[in-house]
């Protein structure tokens, strides 16, 4: 059978000039006078109705943006999580008075953009239709066409969507980092599942849009080529028929860390790489006096390629393609500090340990002159670079109001980084990054990392593990040490699956094939065709949006790769390792294989299955029930970076007498890619 591999290459190039200066590097440069900024001030309204009006005027180009911003509490929709999900993709569907062919046929003449949200919608055109996307913005907002049909299409979207999710490692790992940290009755700890979609109805979407657009909690920001006395006249007269409402008020209970730092587990069979984050419940809003140390004390330690994980785990040991850390600000929550990586299995508990490590030394040690010098220039170049946005001035004067800062917060805001020392960095560290409370989340394939997690030591103690399972719900350990038949062998296996897919006379008698498949990627459709004459008559190509971007040719005793239009001849080892991979079932060479030892039993997602070591840097797996082939995983080495790709095999259909998997899901980092077969053919 064809083992599907997918090896994409990154280039990069770098360019360095050398300047035809002396330059004494041994001298820090002594910093600049701080830049005067001179900030656009919005004119600001206060409508009747609560609307918040800012419009900021910019004439340098005939162009309008709108925003809409609700300002609403976060709040949790228990039992039917994702009902913000829905609403977000039924507004902006047309409205009561306008279809929604009409209105999306309209935007479009106009050359606009206007999209919506659950909390608010944007939209952007020239400055001379400007009027007329205002009057649709309003109407879609005000008016919104909730139907049973696009309900439905709706939901049946986000269910797919959930189905892709089963098997992706990094959106596990995301969903339930944040129901471990939070708890998963808070609003940033519930996630959506089958169950709680498909308990939703159309009432419960416009209950919450009910309760969700209130003009009491709302901004409306006009920016561009405007007159301002214009715009407050026509947001008025737009907005003047939606209605104020008493804002509801939904508690929650507020999130805790541990009481010591502990290991928290979720096993995924299909990981190739773990997912590392150390994290902890901080409290920092925008308005507290440490939050642009925070800021720094962030960059510091994670903030990118010069930060003291990615300079320790990518850098100097190797673990990982980059780490970093990331710190968050709430006015209604408290939130998180993260400090997280995508680590090779072999490498999981030593990762975890480094992490912790940086983190205890930035709350011990002053950080150096540099580090500081280089995390201010980052963040007053981001700060200044912004300026040019005239959306920036638009997202400064919300912030004002909503986040209760001070008037000149912006204004001083180069002038404030510049001030802070290496000892409020160290504050900083020490109040918000707690590795004697830190909660390790760690995602990964457990029978190839656990039992080096549980043995991980960090000041002096060994770090509880507790185990959970992919919807955050406590769990026992897994098991993974299952007791072989004695009289079981790596053949034996072999001809079991060459018996389940149709027997070895009907396979032996297959010399050609071809197959066609598709996959999405990022809403972009990947084509994938195999054609097979004969033993040496092979090609393989990968199409996307109908350019080919890989293509793999066997012509006799000669063979190339074709990527990107760069050609490559493959040498008598690539040709005989392509020969064996264009077989229609490898199995049969397998068989005469005498390196090919039987492994144990492994979980491949819920299924037990005989692991098989082909080679040094090949396993398969195949079904102990039904014998049947589940996944192959090969070792790659890329950019200096060693890690696993699964392929995986699911939906066995009759071609020709022989089964064959009609889905072929392949794993790209911690995507996952599904190839789904649309014409087999067997010859």
């Amino acid at each position: 059978m064809k083992n599907l591999i997918l090896i994409l290459s990154i280039f990069g190039c770098w360019v360095s000039t050398q300047a035809q200066i002396e330059i004494d590097r041994s001298k820090q440069p002594e910093p600049g006078p701080v830049p005067t900024i001179n900030l656009k001030e919005a004119a600001r309204y206060n409508l009747k109705n609560g609307i918040k009006l800012l419009i900021v005027e910019d004439h340098k180009l005939p162009r309008v943006s709108i925003q809409l911003a609700i300002d609403n509490a976060p709040y949790s929709e228990g039992d039917k999580a994702g009902v913000g999900s829905l609403l977000s993709s039924l507004l902006g569907k047309g409205s009561k008075n306008i279809s929604k062919d009409e209105f999306n046929e309209e935007i479009d003449f106009l050359g606009a953009r206007l999209n919506f949200g659950s909390e608010g919608g944007f939209a952007s055109t020239l400055s001379k239709y400007f009027p007329r996307i205002l009057e649709l913005m309003a109407e879609a907002a005000l008016q919104p066409n909730f139907t049973q049909e696009e309900f439905d299409k709706e939901k049946n979207i986000i269910l797919a969507d959930l189905e892709s999710r089963e098997k992706d490692v990094s959106a596990i790992a995301s969903l339930v980092q944040g129901a471990l940290a939070y708890g998963k009755d808070h609003p940033y700890g519930e996630f959506i599942t089958e169950e709680s979609i498909n308990r939703i109805s159309l009432a419960d979407v416009k209950n919450a849009y009910a309760q969700n657009f209130n003009p009491s909690n709302a901004y409306i920001v006009v920016i561009g080529d405007v007159n301002t006395k214009d715009v407050f006249k026509m947001v008025k007269k737009s907005f003047k028929s939606w209605k104020p409402s008493p804002v509801s008020t939904r508690p929650f209970k507020m999130p805790t860390d541990v009481a010591q730092t502990e290991i928290n587990f979720i096993d995924m069979p299909n990981a190739v790489q773990s997912e590392v984050m150390v994290q902890n419940i901080i409290d920092l809003k925008m308005k507290d006096a440490d939050y642009l140390p925070a800021l720094l004390t962030n960059q510091i330690l994670g903030g990118g390629a010069e930060g003291r994980l990615f300079l320790n785990l990518r850098e100097d040991k190797g673990y990982t393609y980059g780490s970093y850390s990331n710190i968050s600000n709430d006015k209604y929550s408290p939130v998180r500090f993260r400090a997280f990586a995508q680590v090779r299995n072999a490498v999981t508990d030593s990762s975890v340990v480094q992490i912790l490590k940086e983190m205890k030394n930035i709350t011990t040690d002053l950080v150096t002159d540099q580090e500081l010098a280089s995390a201010k220039a980052k963040y007053k170049g981001r700060f200044i670079r912004s300026l040019e946005s005239p959306n920036t001035v638009a997202g400064f004067a919300i912030n004002t109001i909503s986040e209760d800062l001070s008037d000149d917060f912006y204004q001083n805001y180069l002038k404030s980084i510049d001030e802070i020392t290496k000892e409020d960095v160290l504050a900083t560290a020490k109040k918000y990054f707690k590795t004697d409370n830190a909660r390790v989340v760690v995602v990964g394939k457990g029978s190839e990392v656990l039992e080096n997690l549980e043995k991980v030591n960090f000041q002096g103690r060994t770090l509880q593990v507790n185990y959970f399972d992919v919807e955050a719900n406590p769990t026992t350990k897994p098991e993974y040490k299952k007791e072989l038949p004695a009289d079981l062998t790596a053949k034996k296996v072999l001809k079991a699956y060459i018996d389940a897919i149709g027997g070895i006379e009907a396979v032996s008698a297959i010399n050609a094939y071809e197959i066609e498949a598709v996959a999405e990627v990022q809403g972009m459709k990947l084509e994938l065709k195999l054609n097979k004459a004969g033993e040496d008559q092979f090609i393989q190509e990968l199409n996307m949006m109908g350019s080919t971007m890989q293509k793999a040719v066997i012509e006799g005793n000669t063979g190339y790769q074709l990527t990107q239009g760069q050609r490559k001849d493959l040498n008598q080892e690539e040709l005989k390792e392509a020969i064996e991979e264009s077989a229609f079932v490898k199995e049969l060479l397998w068989l005469n294989k005498k390196d090919i030892s039987l492994n144990g039993i492994e979980n491949v997602n819920g299924v037990d299955a005989y692991a098989l070591q082909v080679s040094e840097k090949r396993k398969a797996f195949y079904a102990i029930e039904t014998g049947l082939k589940l996944q192959e995983t090969v070792s790659v080495e890329m950019q200096g970076q060693s890690f696993e790709q699964n392929t995986m095999y699911d939906d066995y259909r009759p071609v020709s007498g022989v089964l064959y998997p009609y889905k072929l899901s392949q794993s790209l980092g911690p995507q996952l890619i599904d190839f789904i077969v649309e014409k087999a053919v067997i010859k």
